[in-house]
């Protein structure tokens, strides 16, 4: 079952985060007003030709790349996260830049019992799955929420290098749902990543940010997350692991490939794997 109690936590907790991100991030408003664009190739590829079909965007954050998807595919999106301040920042900033779109304040959990919607396409992407306490009940509401022959697309940060801390020594279990529970809460990873993090220029905004409240993740395998997809009634379309990072830098002596992406080390092999992407298709 679903860790609610332990997802309050996290709801404190991004609540504080987001405001430290979202102080280093300039205006927004006049960037997509400019036409910006926070998606990396990955993810436009594998969402293809979606002008006005329906999306329902898992654990969108702040909306970024809600609004990006919305203004530049011309998909009809709906953007869930569990931070209310998070939300409260995305519909703002949808009014700010004039590009409609749906936020929805609720816990993903929630949201599938409630939803009485289907949608052409489900996306999540980049730091969604370890919020996650029960992939089964992730994976059939994705299923219950997804149109028949409806597309499910994830790309997220691979398993294996999250087993490593900051300076490459192994610390965690590869899979199991496994929990970690952290007291410094989630941390300022925009400042941590610097200007790669975002591709708008970055502000000094809060310095030695330090989170209140303390955090909760769940470690899995990829072989698990498939196996969820698949046992909740979906069929695997597209599997791939990438040799590089976008838009992040958890470890600090991380090569710097351009175009805000981050690649192995020199002491790694090239090819270490530090995300992957899926598509997996709901019967028709």
């Amino acid at each position: 079952m679903p860790d609610r109690a332990r997802h309050e936590l996290n709801r404190f907790s991004w609540n504080e985060a987001t405001k430290a991100h979202n102080s280093h991030k300039g205006d927004q408003a006049a960037y997509f007003r400019a036409g910006g664009n926070t998606l990396f190739h990955e993810e436009q590829t594998l969402l293809g030709d979606i002008a006005g079909k329906t999306l329902l965007h898992l654990q969108c954050n702040c909306g970024q790349d809600s609004l990006s998807i919305a203004n530049h595919l011309g998909a009809r999106v709906t953007g869930v996260d569990i931070s209310d301040e998070a939300i409260r920042f995305a519909r703002q900033l949808s009014s700010d830049c004039d590009i409609p779109a749906d936020f929805i304040r609720a816990d993903i959990y929630d949201f599938f019992h409630d939803n009485c919607r289907r949608f052409d396409l489900i996306f999540s992407s980049y730091g969604v799955l370890c919020w996650l306490s029960d992939l089964r009940e992730w994976a059939r509401g994705i299923t219950g929420s997804l149109q028949p022959g409806g597309r499910f697309v994830l790309i997220d940060f691979h398993p294996a290098f999250a087993m490593f801390d900051a300076s490459w020594q192994l610390r965690h279990e590869y899979m199991g749902g496994v929990r970690y529970e952290f007291e410094s809460g989630i941390g300022d990873y925009v400042a941590l990543t610097g200007s790669a993090a975002e591709i708008d220029s970055l502000q000094p905004g809060m310095v030695d940010f330090r989170n209140p409240y303390p955090g909760v993740e769940y470690q899995w395998g990829l072989a698990e997350v498939v196996r969820a997809l698949l046992q909740a009634g979906l069929s695997l379309r597209h599997l791939q692991e990438h040799a590089h990072c976008n838009g992040f830098r958890p470890m600090p002596d991380m090569r710097d490939l351009g175009g805000r992406r981050y690649g192995a080390p020199q002491h790694l092999p090239r090819n270490f794997p530090f995300m992957f992407s899926l598509v997996a298709e709901s019967a028709s």
